[in-house]
């Protein structure tokens, strides 16, 4: 087994940890000191955390007690505000340092948290405020969450740095909603970042379609393996081999070594295993967070669990 986590490639020159623990939601964000200790002990170095989430000083605390050192550890957070109120465009900067003072260090990678984050017509000119605290040292990655295809468009023209990530609901029951948003960010070279990514097995009333095919699945790598490998862990790996970012909450020991040991795996799942739980996923639509991605933005015409 390898004992480091795996990183992609980002297209300004940077690397991001293919699995993050997310301290927004539960226990996580409850009692994130004590949660992200145990983060970074179990190996996990990559913090993804935000302003509404209101955990950026306990992410400071954590990253600044750990013994690994701030080169070591890859923090993300956003720009936000509580219930979707957007932001003007002058509090932006002051919200940044804001930031920054929290955490005691320049976020490895900045997002905007959602589009309805800037004021009607002013995503564009929020985008740039971003690129010029890039080009200012103030920021280093800079990126975008919850963009549907027209957020893209609307910043793209005359851009000088393109989103180097797109942090969005993501797992195989919206891969068929998904494909034009993925379709362009794989155009313009854009990682996709995962929440949610266990939602099929840990949300869906029935788990659908795709719960014997993890099961089975499951079954085979506890066997080849010799460990007890859930369903969980093959939506993990099916997220990686999609060339993903995985961000899972949890406030609990046990779940939060788990979840290393899964990101320390080696590629388990066959091609067939792999295309199979792509197939079945786009023939159903079931989404948990909808208050972004479903605004102005066509369903299919799927059934939501079968």
């Amino acid at each position: 087994m390898s004992q480091t986590i795996a990183s992609f490639n980002l297209h300004d020159g940077t690397t991001i940890p293919w699995l993050a623990w997310g301290c927004g939601s539960g226990q996580a964000q409850r009692d994130p000191v004590n949660s992200g200790t145990h983060v970074l002990n179990a190996g996990i170095n990559h913090i993804d955390t935000a302003q509404i989430y209101n955990t950026e000083e306990a992410t400071g605390q954590i990253v600044a007690a750990s013994p690994l050192g701030k080169d070591k550890i890859y923090v993300t957070s956003k720009l936000g505000a509580p219930e979707d109120k957007p932001i003007s465009l002058d509090s932006i900067r002051g919200a940044v340092a804001e930031t920054t003072r929290k955490l005691g260090f320049i976020p490895d990678l900045f997002l905007i948290h959602n589009p309805f984050v800037a004021h009607p017509g002013e995503l564009k000119a929020m985008w740039n405020t971003l690129e010029d605290l890039k080009v200012e040292g103030k920021l280093k990655s800079i990126g975008v969450s919850n963009f549907r295809v027209q957020d893209f468009e609307a910043i793209f023209d005359g851009a000088r740095f393109k989103p180097v990530v797109n942090q969005i609901e993501f797992h195989p029951y919206v891969l068929s909603h998904l494909e034009p948003v993925l379709a362009l960010q794989a155009k313009h070279g854009i990682v996709t970042e995962a929440f949610g990514p266990l939602t099929p097995v840990v949300r869906h009333g029935t788990g659908g379609p795709l719960k014997p095919i993890l099961e089975r699945i499951a079954a085979r790598l506890t066997k080849s393996t010799g460990k007890d490998v859930d369903t969980a862990t093959v939506l993990l790996l099916w997220t990686r081999a999609q060339g993903v970012v995985a961000v899972s909450a949890s406030g609990n020991a046990d779940r939060i070594r788990g979840l290393a040991e899964v990101a320390k795996l080696p590629d388990l799942l066959e091609q067939g295993e792999i295309d199979e739980i792509t197939r079945v996923g786009k023939t159903v639509h079931f989404r948990h967070y909808t208050e972004h991605m479903e605004v102005d933005f066509p369903l299919p015409n799927l059934p939501s669990g079968l």
